[in-house]
């Protein structure tokens, strides 16, 4: 599978263009009217296959099972200005309640299953969904953080006595002239809605639309089989649980932790052709000992992108595939989708790649002046669509789309003679690990409920298995006896988020690394704090 990006530079407006867009459905479709239309098409194909639950679904049992929970939820009453919340794994009927919500026109809230609960009610209270599907595992912090809303509450599995198991919904009778919904709003309405955090920790929700961008961006066949251990909160579990409803693939799905060597069997057992991972997985795969034995020759598209990973991980992969199909991707959240993807690894390995069809590039300067080639800046992105914003925060969405279309990145980069696009770093706090963003501010706000803190800076330390790992330096009060393990306890103590620990550790200093202007330079910090460690 060959993903030849072409750029055309502009070098008065100081602009990447990508290919002009190509059409493959009606444009006026929604995603939900182009996936019932395909499964239909193709009633014998396997739709999934779950390698942890050991079940397999044709298309025709799985549309059916998506009309079953659109047919419930249209029973319920509930209609296009509704919401469906969603927080649960990889699990067999988790993407017949995806598609039965694109058959009613209704968007889905989709949260990760590590959130706390508190974060859990911060999210669903900007939403407020009539509507929840969770695990049985999960069902008691649902229900807590959602106790003040009227909100019913369905199950996928390890079902909870008080809660309704998602087999009564696929009990749900169906009209023999069952259709998609016409949608409302047309292609901008939105389709599902992700998570992502705020400067200052509070959360957003991300609404993605209707738009045919979202599956634009990858050629797929019926002969080919998907995966990504992405769950729906992710943009890549979104992108996945899309194509391969739209191109009539086979999906592969899991509902455990990610297990490397699991997935290396589970490729050659399923002849995997199209894998999507963010970079942590990458080198968990290509670190795990059963790495040499394993058989890759199946896959013919192998993306991954979501932050930075070591070119000897990448390497390891590459030299066991059998065509040189490993791609990186940039993109973001808000834009549903892939901006970037470099289809030329072995002369741009450090890069992003060239702009896809249908979105524009620029850098600019702190002065918002557009930048020409090998110069740093902002990274700036126009897909030339509508975006609804994040939901119920017209402020937030201002703050990231500019009035003439663009999306303000937050992250640092350049695009070199050649078009490719090289990200060096954030510019905004927000940190990965296993792929959960995290703000550091949300840390240092627990470490300093400790009263011998006189002040603190969390900062991620990269690993490459885990992405950001948060550690902290610390300023104690005069006098105090306290420890860098104290502080590493206190914070294991007050949140049960594995990505909010201090994985990386903490240090007691005398004072913070500062700038000028007095504020508290968390990169010289960081700095500081790895010499330490060093030195140690």
């Amino acid at each position: 599978m060959e993903f030849k990006q072409e750029n055309y530079y502009n070098s008065e407006e100081r602009i990447w263009y990508g290919k002009p867009e190509r059409t493959y459905f009606s444009k006026d479709q929604s995603i939900g009217e182009i996936i019932f239309r395909e499964m239909k098409r193709h009633p014998k194909l396997i739709a999934q296959i779950s390698d942890t639950e050991n079940t397999i679904l044709t298309r025709q049992e799985l549309l059916l099972n998506s009309m079953r929970v659109a047919s419930f939820m249209r029973k319920m009453g509930m209609v296009q200005t509704d919401i469906v919340g969603i927080i649960a794994r990889n699990t067999t009927h988790m993407f017949a309640v995806a598609y039965g919500c694109f058959f009613n026109g209704i968007a889905f809230h989709s949260l990760n299953i590590s959130y706390e609960e508190s974060t859990i009610g911060k999210l669903f209270d900007i939403t407020k969904p009539r509507l929840i599907f969770c695990d049985g595992d999960d069902y008691q912090k649902v229900k807590a953080a959602t106790a003040h809303q009227n909100v019913m509450i369905v199950t996928m599995r390890n079902h909870h006595k008080d809660s309704i198991s998602i087999d009564e919904v696929l009990a749900a009778t169906v009209e023999d002239d069952f259709k998609p919904a016409r949608l409302e709003q047309g292609i901008n309405q939105t389709l599902a809605i992700l998570c992502s955090s705020g400067t200052t920790g509070t959360p957003k929700a991300v609404t993605i639309n209707n738009s045919h961008k979202i599956f634009n961006y990858c050629p797929l066949t019926t002969d080919d089989v998907q995966y990504t251990h992405s769950t729906l909160d992710w943009v890549t579990g979104l992108l996945t649980t899309v194509t391969s409803g739209v191109y009539s693939t086979t999906r592969v799905i899991a509902d455990n932790p990610f297990d490397p060597a699991r997935l290396l069997r589970a490729i050659e057992k399923y002849q995997i052709t199209w894998l999507l991972q963010p970079p942590s997985q990458i080198a968990m795969i290509a670190n795990c000992k059963e790495f040499d034995e394993a058989n890759l020759q199946s896959i013919r598209c192998y993306m991954y992108g979501g932050g930075r990973t070591s070119i000897e991980s990448q390497n390891s992969i590459r030299s066991r595939l059998q065509t040189d199909c490993m791609n990186m991707a940039y993109g973001f959240t808000e834009l549903g989708t892939m901006v970037c993807m470099n289809d030329n690894f072995d002369q741009k390995p450090n890069s992003a790649g060239h702009v896809v069809e249908g979105f524009k590039l620029k850098i600019l300067n702190e002065q918002n002046e557009t930048l020409g080639p090998n110069e740093v800046g902002e990274i700036c992105v126009n897909n030339g669509q509508h975006w609804s914003g994040y939901y119920g925060n017209p402020e937030e969405t201002m703050k990231i789309k500019d009035s003439e279309g663009w999306f303000h990145s937050g992250d640092l980069g350049y695009v070199d003679d050649d078009g490719y696009l090289y990200v060096i770093e954030r510019k905004k706090d927000m940190l990965k690990y296993q792929n959960i963003m995290y703000y550091p501010n949300e840390i240092e706000q627990i470490i300093s409920q400790m009263p011998d803190v006189a002040d603190v800076c969390v900062f991620g330390v990269w690993n490459q298995f885990n992405g950001d790992e948060a550690a902290a330096a610390v300023v104690k009060k005069p006098g105090s006896q306290i420890h860098a393990q104290d502080v590493v306890d206190f914070v294991q103590r007050h949140t049960d988020a594995k990505y909010k620990q201090l994985n990386g550790g903490a240090v007691i200093v005398d004072e913070l690394v500062r700038s000028a202007n007095g504020k508290t330079n968390r990169l010289g910090t960081k700095a500081y704090f790895l010499d330490i460690k060093d030195r140690n």
